[in-house]
């Protein structure tokens, strides 16, 4: 069988309404590209009919490439935009790209290319609108035909990203460690004085503890974002049962993760698991007075995004300093245990499947030695959401955190196709 040459490319360049978006298709005549072009120019919808991209009037660039605009076009105004400078850009790029032996001067007769172009109906500038136009088609047919991104491109930038329209970036937790601040006073103001004293960090998490939850609802979750858009949240239910039904509760109210507790029989936090996950939110297991935190997790069919290991407040205050900290080595002793559990779970990434918490009575004296044993979230209370100096509390334990706490301190460009641009070393 005659294999058909099918590629795809998309560039964006420009800036406000003279942008240039192009999104294209490059294939064979005979395959599915070919009947596509045959139909766009043989069936034009309204406002969006198709033309033969052209260099001039009667000159056709080679392959042969179809412009179809994507906003609908509706007035005399928009239709020059599209045949006049997007039109003579598209075809220009299109030879250039030849001439440069980007487009093999073999595939001229065999290829043809469909250009789907944006134009602002507020675009004026026809000089912007040709150049922008150009450099994003040309761009889009070198991404095609070298199979860009790659795939650590997508890895690398996937998280990092804040789409321009959307206008906002939803957190993962794809670089740790981090510290989550958990807000568990039962005082709405209080915390929203927390969430605004808090210093500007990529590497804070924010959790609304179970006593704030229990005292205000899904509510608390709804002010907390309004106050903190772009954070990380955590709703702490310490799930035990009908954990499908808490999942939801705070995935509507835009939570980020939810927390079953790992007391909870292995099946309930399987359906809790298999929750979150259908919502596309991490789901946690905190495994405070579990004894054997390892063979609870052995039991479960689901992965959990997050284990905490967590000594419980009254328990820390009932024991003496000395024989707390103790207690609380011995608790974490656990992480490598954990993580060697779940060796065989790493994403296609190369990271951890499954991260680990740790919780109770973490400050900096006790940070150090979780972060040495390979904790990858430090969960702190009362020495941030407490302090008289809330900023200089937190700064404290994020001086602690290895590599940058704003993720593009360093980066020169967020747009590159240099292959030789490689990962740095401090991220």
């Amino acid at each position: 069988m005659v294999k058909n040459d099918y590629f795809i490319g998309e560039a964006l360049l420009g800036a406000e309404e003279n942008l240039a978006h192009i999104d294209l298709i490059i294939g064979s005549k005979d395959g599915p590209v070919g009947v596509s072009f045959a139909n766009a120019l043989s069936s034009p919808s309204i406002g969006h009919g198709g033309l033969l991209a052209c260099i001039r009037p009667n000159l056709l660039t080679k392959p042969v490439s179809l412009v179809i605009p994507k906003v609908t076009v509706s007035k005399m105004e928009e239709a020059n935009k599209i045949f006049g400078p997007a039109q003579a850009a598209v075809a220009k790029a299109i030879a250039d790209a030849v001439e440069e032996n980007i487009i093999p001067m073999n595939k001229l007769d065999e290829w043809i290319l469909i250009i789907s172009v944006f134009i602002h109906p507020d675009a004026k500038d026809y000089r912007k609108i040709y150049q922008y136009n150009y450099s994003a088609t040309k761009l889009a047919i070198k991404r095609a035909l070298t199979n860009y991104p790659p795939i650590d491109k997508i890895f690398y930038d996937k998280d990092r990203a804040k789409h321009p329209v959307a206008g906002i970036k939803v957190p993962r937790l794809w670089r740790p460690p981090y510290i989550q601040v958990a807000l568990d006073h039962p005082n709405i103001e209080h915390h929203m004085k927390v969430v605004k004293q808090l210093p500007k960090s990529d590497r804070i998490i924010l959790e609304i503890g179970t006593p704030f939850l229990k005292k205000y609802g899904m509510e608390a979750i709804k002010k907390v974002r309004e106050l903190a858009p772009q954070k990380f949240i955590v709703a702490d239910l310490k799930t035990l049962d009908v954990g499908k039904l808490e999942v939801d509760f705070v995935f509507d109210a835009t939570a980020d993760a939810a927390v079953a507790s790992g007391l909870a029989a292995a099946s309930s936090i399987d359906k809790f698991l298999l929750e979150t996950n259908r919502m596309g939110i991490y789901g946690f297991v905190d495994t405070m007075e579990v004894d054997d935190p390892v063979a609870k997790l052995s039991k479960l069919k689901q992965i959990p995004d997050v284990v905490i290991l967590h000594r419980a407040i009254d328990v820390e205050q009932a024991a003496g300093s000395e024989s707390s900290n103790a207690a609380q080595k011995a608790r974490w002793a656990a992480i490598p245990k954990i993580k060697e559990l779940y060796k065989d779970q790493k994403l296609a990434s190369g990271r951890d499947r499954v991260l680990v918490a740790v919780a109770g009575g973490i400050d900096p004296t006790t940070a150090n030695s979780a972060l040495e044993m390979g904790a990858d979230i430090l969960i702190v209370g009362r020495f941030v959401t407490s302090s008289k100096d809330i900023e200089n509390s937190m700064r404290r334990l994020l001086n602690l955190i290895p590599g940058y706490s704003d993720i593009d301190l360093k980066r020169i460009h967020t747009e590159d196709d240099d292959n030789s641009v490689k990962r740095p070393k401090w991220d």
